[in-house]
């Protein structure tokens, strides 16, 4: 294993966890959703003597991805987001920013990735899977050998993603949560973006909504 250890950060109006997804063994790292505070994101990583190898965003409201464009300048790194959320990105009746302020913001991902496309990233070897259901293009993001999954707000400790805004749906999101989720082993830790971690096994035997 590389070492993987991960820092939660929240940010922002509605209390969106940020991740830093750090390889212990170089200090490379991820910056998962940074949806807010920058400023203090930024010099976390100074602090640390982190270096970003990306900013990966798991979808496009503005409560997760405020700050990735400032982020990613700051260290030269790409944004990458799932090939289907560019709409969600780019359109402020979307991405719902006009919902804390935010109205005609808009974002962008420098890279657009595929289902189950791996990326080879700060020394970890990360899987896209794409679970659309709260947004066109909701995505997470698997390190297998890390037993990890960033799961943005597809999945909650107890819980499960709204399906009430744009592009949303709760047929869709149930299927991709039973489909790219709930078949990867229990002992899988789950970083939502919001709230508590939690497992996959503990989700499978007491998550109401499956």
């Amino acid at each position: 294993m590389a070492g993987l250890r991960v820092e939660q950060y929240v940010v922002g109006p509605v209390m969106t966890n940020c991740y830093f997804a750090v390889n212990e063994d170089t200090k490379e790292m991820l910056v998962i959703d940074p949806g807010d505070s920058a400023q203090r994101l930024i010099e976390k990583i100074k602090e640390r003597g982190l270096k970003p190898a990306a900013v990966l965003l798991t979808h496009g409201h503005f409560d997760h991805a405020m700050a990735a464009e400032k982020v990613a300048d700051e260290f030269g790194v790409s944004i990458y987001a799932h090939e289907m959320e560019r709409e969600t990105l780019e359109e402020p009746s979307i991405n719902l920013g006009g919902m804390m302020g935010a109205g005609g913001t808009v974002f962008h991902a420098d890279v657009f990735v595929k289902d189950g496309q791996i990326l080879e990233l700060a020394g970890f070897s990360i899987q896209a899977l794409y679970t659309p259901g709260h947004t066109k293009g909701g995505c997470c993001y698997y390190i297998e050998k890390e037993q990890a999954v960033f799961v943005g707000d597809t999945l909650f400790h107890g819980s499960v993603g709204r399906t009430d805004f744009p592009g949303g749906s709760a047929s869709v999101l149930l299927r991709s949560i039973e489909e790219k989720l709930m078949c990867l082993p229990g002992h899988t830790k789950v970083y939502p973006g919001h709230e508590d971690v939690t497992t996959i096994g503990w989700e499978k035997q007491h998550n109401p909504f499956l």
